[in-house]
């Protein structure tokens, strides 16, 4: 792993922060590309952007330093010195960008289930970024194994799980079907939040499945939180999902399972005999 990109003597540039940078940029231009199909003002979607990145930030701080709160105490310092006591909260992020995305647009009067929508695939190109920085900067460590599929880390002992790796590929493969929804929405297949909800309960799901996968788990009553959190929020999220947008999940079946049927050719008994017939 290599947590320095570049050491300049001067300067020494973070293989993370590369990686953060290039998300940044990345998800911002596909939410760009996205918003200039609708009619809202690009300024205005942007400052809410910020608005959420500030809140996300805040918050997930906030959620960390509590569930360390013996290594940080009532120290303001140690809570703004995110660079010399580092670590930050992903679910708490989440929760914080949502909470404030939801005050602003409420306050500028647009309707919130149809704009985050927008917000998702940006989301999850972000998070493919974060993933694989901290792969590649060896930042997140996944637990010992004897799968086929392993690394060092530096610093650890024994083999160990790609798990940031592996949350990488799965999140950019939910940023392709929510660009794929965000298209069926806008020809009115689906209706507005449904991307969203969809977006939690999958982020909830890769968390839950490899939060085992993990070592430096944030602890709530002994137990891992992200852990905690997202099998709650898969229950909550799952049922409330299920019973409201049941139509729209049949619709989603229908309509990605007929693309894979036809995308998969099989060879009738005739044109199998035509290609018997052209080798002899």
């Amino acid at each position: 792993m290599l947590p320095v990109l570049l050491d300049l003597k001067f300067i020494k540039i973070y293989t993370f922060g590369i990686f953060l940078a290039l998300g940044f940029l990345w998800s911002t231009f596909v939410l760009w590309r996205n918003i200039r199909l609708t009619s809202y003002k690009e300024e205005e979607v942007f400052d809410g952007l910020f608005v959420g990145m500030a809140g996300g930030l805040l918050f997930g701080r906030l959620v960390y330093v509590i569930l360390n709160f013996k290594d940080f105490g009532f120290n303001l310092l140690k809570f703004l010195l995110i660079n010399g006591y580092p670590g930050i909260s992903i679910f708490g992020s989440m929760i914080g960008f949502i909470g404030a995305t939801l005050i602003f647009f409420s306050v500028r009067k647009i309707k919130f289930l149809v704009i985050i929508d927008y917000f998702m695939t940006s989301l999850f190109i972000g998070l493919v970024f974060g993933k694989l920085g901290s792969f590649f900067s060896g930042s997140e460590v996944g637990s010992k194994t004897n799968f086929i599929l392993k690394t060092k880390y530096l610093g650890f002992d024994g083999w160990r799980h790609l798990t940031p790796f592996y949350e990488a590929v799965l999140f950019m493969l939910a940023s392709l079907l929510m660009q794929k929804l965000l298209m069926e929405i806008r020809k009115g297949k689906f209706s507005s939040g449904f991307i969203f909800y969809l977006s939690i309960g999958y982020f909830s799901l890769v968390y839950f499945v490899f939060d085992r996968m993990k070592i430096n788990h944030l602890y709530l009553s002994g137990y891992s939180f992200n852990w905690l959190l997202s099998a709650i929020l898969l229950l909550t999220i799952g049922v409330y999902f299920i019973y409201y947008f049941r139509s729209h999940i049949i619709n989603f079946f229908k309509l990605y399972g007929q693309k894979v049927v036809k995308g998969v050719h099989f060879k009738s008994k005739t044109e199998t005999s035509k290609g018997e017939r052209k080798k002899s």
